[in-house]
């Protein structure tokens, strides 16, 4: 389970096709010394934080990785992907859950507590969705009319094709990895609206749109059932577009470690990897690294 050098660049559009677990398992950081590295692999278990995008995901991968494996306790906990990272560089997780690419202030952390740039080992693919109310007749929204909507410069529905009434913006917090992601991809270093209301888990985002036919929101592609997931620039979120790399907002979901994960954990992680686990991502309505053979 060696990891790949991607120049410390997170690839969110480029095709992962099928190949052995072990060629495929990281695409992110490399690690550079193994020296310093703390826990991981040296307790009993696999302690996972982070992502509340990945929280029902982790949660149903421990689950039924303890059934297969009853005497390894998979302890998985939310937060969002600022506070997963924070654990790991705290060494009180084996894994961070992310829903985005580490930040170098975050990579020199890991360096400065393990001497490693850490490695990340991708999960799932997902596409950051936005939600809409379907009793908002609006089913398609150009890029850059999103990022108007965000930062306030829209704030009527009337402006890009609704009904006339004021835009109810919902946001995920700041230590969220979807906000992060959000925020450089579709506002590309604009500030947030300053008066959105924030969901503090996907979650709360789906209930608050669910609620409003005036609110939009962001998140993962597995939440939000119930909802309009928003085609944007004419391109809906779905597992072909993804794939295919046409739609703008696609990315995966990752675990880092500070360093190659030995024992239990690299276990755990190769397990998540192959046919079990990804049967799981599609359960839960994210899309597996892997096609059909």
């Amino acid at each position: 389970m060696s990891p790949t050098p991607m120049n410390g660049r997170f690839p969110v559009q480029q095709s992962v096709e099928r190949a052995s677990i072990a060629a495929l398992a990281v695409v992110v950081a490399v690690s550079a010394a193994c020296s310093g590295v703390g826990l991981v692999g040296r307790h009993t278990g696999v302690t996972i934080k982070g992502s509340d995008t990945m929280l029902e995901l982790n949660r149903r991968l421990a689950a039924a990785y303890m059934l297969e494996h009853p005497g390894v306790p998979i302890r998985v906990e939310g937060g969002g992907t600022r506070s997963g990272v924070e654990a790991l560089v705290a060494d009180t997780a084996d894994l961070a859950a992310a829903s985005r690419p580490l930040t170098p202030a975050e990579v020199a952390s890991l360096y400065d507590q393990f001497k490693t740039l850490g490695v990340g080992y991708l999960m799932a693919r997902d596409a950051l969705s936005v939600y809409l109310n379907p009793d908002n007749p609006v089913r398609d929204l150009d890029l850059d009319d999103v990022r108007a909507i965000f930062t306030g410069r829209i704030s009527d529905w009337s402006e890009v094709g609704g009904a006339s009434f004021p835009i109810q913006v919902i946001v995920r917090p700041p230590s969220s990895g979807s906000h992060r992601f959000f925020r450089d991809h579709v506002l590309r270093g604009e500030p947030y609206i300053t008066d959105a209301t924030t969901g503090v888990r996907t979650a709360d985002v789906v209930d608050l749109v669910r609620s409003d036919p005036a609110a939009v929101g962001y998140g993962g592609l597995a939440y939000g059932d119930d909802l309009v997931h928003c085609a944007i620039d004419g391109i809906d979120p779905t597992e072909e577009n993804l794939r295919e790399g046409r739609y703008a907002l696609a990315r995966y979901l990752v675990f880092y470690a500070s360093a190659p994960p030995e024992g239990e954990a690299r276990a755990f992680v190769e397990w998540c990897l192959g046919p079990a686990g990804q049967k799981i991502v599609r359960e839960v309505g994210f899309i597996p690294l892997w096609t059909s053979p």
